[in-house]
């Protein structure tokens, strides 16, 4: 935990890029993408108009709370300072201010969202866990879940599937970030021990197939019968699926952009309905014409 020192948070610095490194464990990903380069654009043409937050590090440095996007910005565009408010933050609060910061972005990938909801939740467990008694945690975590719930516009239980999939290996996350694997059969897979997780990216593999909800529950109740072996995983996700094209399936988080935040997923449907039955009643219009 960094040392407490007289700070004033209010004043914007200019600080060495060499003197910041990132966020430990800091789950939102810094990419070379389009978004990116738009950025460096910025930055080159008129600087860094909004400072990063940063904290001292015991060790040496700054350790980076919001800014990571920017401070690689700064490095492609050849900076070598950029600008910084520092904030004395203990390890909690530090997790809070970065996990809120950067949720605020539009396009958040969903092993993004997964690993910021645990470490914010374990962060808020952790600064209510003053009281040991057994029923205060447990009122705790309940009261970090319906906070992180009003403050995201989340439902309580697509935070939980968010966490629980939080436990999936990296190389299932960015499977789900690809969408090769959908939210709901991830979370399930989540419930495997990591030894077969890696065998199920055999069997995945082996395959070629994208595991459907059924497939995820049968190979978990395999793991809960101790019976899940990489060659009957191979089995179940080899299996042909009959009703592949008859269905179709969309995630919730593939169509929340168009949508008020407050939207639940039945109010999500209803709407996209009433658009439909719009759009066909015009194409029957235009047909009689």
């Amino acid at each position: 935990m960094p040392k407490k020192t007289v700070i004033d948070e209010n004043t914007v610095v200019e600080m060495k890029l060499s003197e910041l490194h990132p966020f430990k464990n800091h789950p939102f990903k810094v990419l070379d993408d389009d978004l990116m380069q738009q950025t460096i654009d910025s930055i080159s043409q008129v600087g860094v108009l909004s400072p990063a937050v940063v904290r001292p590090d015991p060790g040496g440095g700054y350790e980076i709370i919001a800014g990571h996007r920017r401070h690689h910005a700064c490095e492609a565009a050849g900076l070598k300072t950029m600008p910084v408010i520092i904030k004395n933050l203990t390890d909690d609060e530090a997790v809070i201010f970065m996990v809120d910061s950067n949720l605020q972005r539009e396009n958040i990938l969903p092993s993004e969202r997964a690993l910021a909801y645990k470490m914010k939740l374990d962060a808020l467990n952790h600064q209510g866990q003053r009281d040991n008694s057994t029923s205060v945690q447990v009122g705790q975590k309940l009261w970090s879940i319906d906070k992180l719930s009003a403050e995201t516009g989340e439902s309580k239980s697509q935070i939980r599937r968010y966490v629980k999939m939080a436990e999936l290996l990296p190389e299932l996350l960015t499977k789900v970030d690809d969408k090769e694997i959908s939210l709901t059969p991830a979370v399930e897979l989540a419930n495997l021990t990591q030894e077969e997780q890696r065998d199920f990216l055999d069997a995945m593999d082996y395959s070629q197939n994208s595991p459907t909800l059924s497939q995820a529950q049968r190979i978990r109740k395999l793991s809960q019968n101790g019976a899940c072996t990489v060659e009957a995983m191979r089995e179940i996700m080899s299996e042909e699926k009959k009703s592949e094209l008859d269905k179709i399936t969309i995630d919730t988080d593939e169509i929340k952009k168009y949508f008020p935040r407050s939207y639940t997923p039945n109010q999500m449907k209803n709407t996209i309905f009433k658009l439909l039955d719009s759009w066909l009643k015009n194409r029957q219009k235009k047909a009689e014409r």
